[in-house]
């Protein structure tokens, strides 16, 4: 559910949608990229809970979009708070989307119940208890965000950024940083790319040889002298 979730995003999220005659691609200026990056993911969101997902045997069952629901509300209500230094606010677009949505919706929700916030010894948790009401508040949110893109409407993307999307409450994100450094693994993971080497007989090529390396700052001084095209200094 989380790569589909990822690949609607990227594929259809960022295609869908119009800006309306007139409107100026950088309108929202500097909140133009947290508010593209909520219409991708609530895009993403509001088809993952659909019942065409099983009928194409995307998904399993619905069971794996609403675990997908949970793991979402909780990432951007609290658990990616552990990338960021206590007391700093949120900066980075991607995050800012993820706590725009979860939190969005929490407050939306929360004369229902939709999502609760539960404190149980001392440790803060959130339960969807509407999954069905909270697919329907991300439709709400993504008509709303779809129409601050398309009219190109800054003073909303700054409200609604501003709102919900930078400020994290100290306390929790204390409680985030205290629970996840006894985990005592980075918050971030960084990657290592293979390097291919192609395996020639009599001028042809035959074969692919895979060369897996294990040294991540070697591969990317590589990367850098190789492949880089802007100077080193201004």
């Amino acid at each position: 559910a989380d790569n589909l979730h990822t690949d609607m995003h990227e594929c259809l999220g960022h295609a869908a949608g119009q800006l309306l005659p007139g409107t100026a691609s950088g309108a929202l200026k500097n909140y133009g990229s947290a508010v593209e990056e909520a219409r991708a993911e609530l895009f993403a969101l509001y088809y993952l809970l659909d019942d065409k997902m099983v009928e194409l045997d995307i998904l399993p069952n619905l069971d794996a979009a609403k675990i997908q629901y949970l793991g979402y509300i909780r990432n951007g209500a609290m658990q990616q708070f552990a990338r960021i230094k206590l007391g700093n606010d949120i900066e980075q677009a991607h995050m800012r989307s993820r706590k725009l949505i979860a939190e969005w919706c929490i407050a939306k929700g929360a004369a229902d119940k939709v999502i609760e916030k539960i404190v149980k010894e001392g440790k803060t948790y959130f339960v969807v208890n509407d999954y069905n009401r909270l697919r329907e508040m991300f439709g709400e949110l993504l008509a709303e965000i779809q129409r601050i893109t398309s009219e190109g409407d800054f003073e909303a993307a700054k409200e609604i950024i501003e709102t919900y999307a930078v400020k994290i409450d100290y306390d929790l994100h204390k409680e985030v940083l205290d629970r996840y450094a006894k985990l005592n693994i980075a918050p971030y993971g960084g990657f290592l790319n293979p390097d291919y080497e192609l395996v020639s007989e009599n001028g042809k090529v035959v074969d692919v040889k895979v060369i897996y390396k294990d040294d991540y700052t070697e591969q990317h001084l590589y990367y850098s002298d190789k492949f880089s095209f802007l100077p080193t200094y201004n």
